[in-house]
């Protein structure tokens, strides 16, 4: 009985860490958004969406899987995927998002809040069934070898627990931390970077300094939504889609940003982890009908417990 309740915790937790490392990812295009803009995004779970099938439609219109074959080509299609969303996401900043942010939310009620708000969902609203229109209600998903096959971790406790775990998973999650750990060099190391921390900390004294806050904003609202459509992506590898799979999964951000810190980059990584493993781990003792309600549950006590989140800080903005 033992060993029986252990395999299925180390199963689960395996599961929690490959599935929090995509939910991670998710979580950090958002932060980018919010961290460098302090714009609440209802539309970026359809940005998300919009990169799966970017990527199902590179993987299976335009001979990619010939070329590259079964294994490499889904993670190609997805890379080729991510800079039209970056493209997308810099557009719709552009003729949109910039109305109501920046200098211009001086003369909006709520400095551009509720402006904000109504066009986000607005924007998500047209996604959601304009891809309904254009792509259909078919489930679709990018399928490769990797997805119906698995490693086995063991035997272990002599031959009583072994822990088998999903190779594209496996391949999902270490793409994942890597498109993670190369953010984290950009925002750390690079002129970019540090013009978006600059646009983020204070944008007055950024402008100032000679720095475009505007191009600044845009960058991160592209980087944003191609970060998530690589997550997006990922999660396509073993999970079917639809157009209105965005809504089901922007709530699931919004947790992991806020568990993480509002505008932590690393924060927000973290917290879709703890998500990914409260998730999994929670159908030991749950239904599986419950695992959203065992993640809002811990979400509120880590919430009453440290408000700022895992790695938030009690600071305003300037």
């Amino acid at each position: 009985m033992i060993a029986g309740f252990a395999e299925s915790f180390l199963q689960a937790l395996a599961a929690g860490l490959l599935a929090g490392a995509i939910y991670g990812l998710m979580c950090v295009g958002l932060a980018l958004i919010f961290g460098v803009m302090r714009v609440i995004n209802f539309a970026h779970g359809d940005f998300m969406m919009l990169g799966m099938y970017a990527a199902w439609y590179l993987l299976t219109a335009t001979g990619i899987q010939a070329v590259f074959g079964g294994i490499v080509g889904p993670f190609v299609a997805i890379a080729l995927a991510t800079p039209l969303l970056v493209l997308f996401g810099w557009l719709v900043h552009r003729t949109l998002i910039a109305r109501v942010t920046g200098r211009r939310t001086a003369q909006l009620e709520g400095e551009g809040h509720y402006a904000q708000l109504i066009l986000t969902l607005g924007i998500a609203l047209i996604l959601q069934n304009g891809g309904q229109i254009v792509f259909g209600s078919v489930l679709v998903s990018i399928r490769t070898p990797l997805s119906s096959s698995a490693w086995e971790i063991g035997p272990l406790w002599g031959d009583l627990v072994s822990i088998f775990v999903n190779k594209a998973r496996v391949a999902a999650a270490l793409v994942s931390v890597a498109t993670m750990v190369l953010l984290a060099l950009l925002i750390a190391r690079t002129a970019l970077g540090r013009s978006l921390r600059a646009a983020a900390d204070n944008p007055e004294a950024a402008t100032y300094m000679g720095i475009d806050v505007d191009r600044a904003y845009r960058v991160a609202f592209g980087l944003g939504a191609g970060i998530t459509s690589v997550a997006g992506g990922l999660l396509a590898l073993n999970y079917p889609f639809q157009p209105h799979i965005g809504l089901e999964y922007v709530i699931v951000m919004y947790a992991g940003v806020v568990l993480g810190g509002m505008g932590s980059i690393v924060g927000a990584f973290w917290g879709g982890m703890t998500i990914g493993l409260v998730q999994q781990l929670s159908i030991l003792v749950l239904p599986t009908q419950l695992q959203n309600a065992a993640i809002f549950v811990v979400f509120l006590l880590i919430v009453f417990l440290r408000p700022q989140g895992l790695f938030g800080r009690l600071t305003e903005r300037t």
